[in-house]
C-alpha cells in the first residue's frame, strides 16, 4: 500500500506554483488524450471514485450565462444531435456572425 499525504491548495498558491515553473504535469500529453484514454488512465482504487453530488463546474470566464427564447423544433434538432447541443449551437451562433463581419 502506498502512503500519501493528501494537501489542499488554493488557486493562487496553484497559479503561483505554476508561475514559478514547479508544475511538472505534460499538458500537450494530456491534451492530446481521448475521453476514453483519460478514464481508462484513471487509477480509481487509487485515487478514489468520483462521489456523486461533491464536483461542481467551473464556469468558462469566456462565457456569459443568458435566457434565451428558442423555437422548440430548433432546440430539439440540436438536442438530437447529442451531448454537446449548446457547443453546437454557438457553434453555429459563430459561423452566422463571422459570416456577417467580413
Amino acid at each position: 500500500m502506498k502512503s500519501a499525504t493528501i494537501t489542499t491548495t488554493t488557486l493562487e498558491e496553484a497559479k503561483a506554483r505554476i508561475a514559478r515553473g514547479e508544475d511538472r504535469t505534460n499538458w500537450e500529453r494530456v491534451d492530446a488524450l481521448t475521453e476514453e484514454e483519460l478514464e481508462a488512465s484513471i487509477d480509481y482504487e487509487e485515487e478514489g471514485y468520483p462521489v456523486s453530488g461533491t464536483t461542481r463546474a467551473i464556469p468558462d470566464p469566456r462565457k456569459q450565462q443568458i435566457t434565451l427564447r428558442l423555437d422548440r423544433d430548433v432546440i430539439e434538432w440540436f438536442k438530437a444531435q447529442g451531448p454537446g447541443y449548446q457547443t453546437r449551437m454557438n457553434a453555429a451562433l459563430r459561423s452566422y456572425m463571422l459570416a456577417k463581419t467580413k
